[in-house]
């Protein structure tokens, strides 16, 4: 599960490149900036917003490929109800039963995130902004981009990983190397 948490934090990190690459192209937005830490800040109301500017913040975030890591997170949900239920193998068909049939309302709640992202979407990028980047992800290069996500995430947190050993293990020798030119000696 950490490798998939990993990935969808990952994949979030991945459409940044265009989104700042669109916003460093224009200027910010002018509405009001919302206090940190206050309801308007952390839950941008929908009224807020026109209807197209919502429709192209949601166009953007489904676009990117974000919406994905919205995919794994009920199945996992499912996965840890059956293990919990791991004990009782006299449940499993009907818990499996249960489970299906509350796909219907599980499939709603994804729906929920992605309108609660596309709304966060239109809080931080002007209609104009969401266009632009909605152009790139329409065009062939974006779609390949998002396409390529996966695997790219993949790569670069197993890269990543090795990156992290290698300067940790770096560090720690240097840092004994200038230890004893100091006369410390350091296991």
């Amino acid at each position: 599960m950490s490798r998939r948490l990993s990935a969808a934090l990952g994949l979030a990190l991945l459409a940044l490149p265009s989104a700042t690459y669109a916003q460093a192209r224009k200027p910010a937005p002018t509405k009001p900036a919302a206090q940190p830490n206050t309801p308007a800040a952390n839950t941008p109301a929908a009224s807020a917003f026109t209807p197209s500017h919502i429709a192209l913040a949601r166009e953007v975030m489904l676009s990117s490929g974000i919406a994905r890591s919205f995919d794994s997170v009920l199945p996992a949900f499912a996965d840890q109800i059956r293990k919990q239920a791991v004990t009782r193998p006299d449940l499993a068909k009907d818990l499996d039963e249960v489970l299906a049939s509350l796909q219907p309302e599980m499939e709603l709640q994804k729906q929920r995130m992605i309108d609660i992202a596309a709304r966060t979407y239109a809080a931080k990028f002007s209609e104009v902004e969401l266009q632009e980047i909605a152009t790139f992800f329409r065009s062939p290069a974006g779609k390949h981009y998002v396409e390529a996500q996966p695997q790219l995430l993949d790569e670069m947190v197993q890269e990543m990983q090795d990156w992290t050993q290698d300067v940790s293990e770096y560090v720690m020798v240097r840092v004994r190397a200038e230890m004893g030119k100091r006369g410390h000696q350091m296991q």
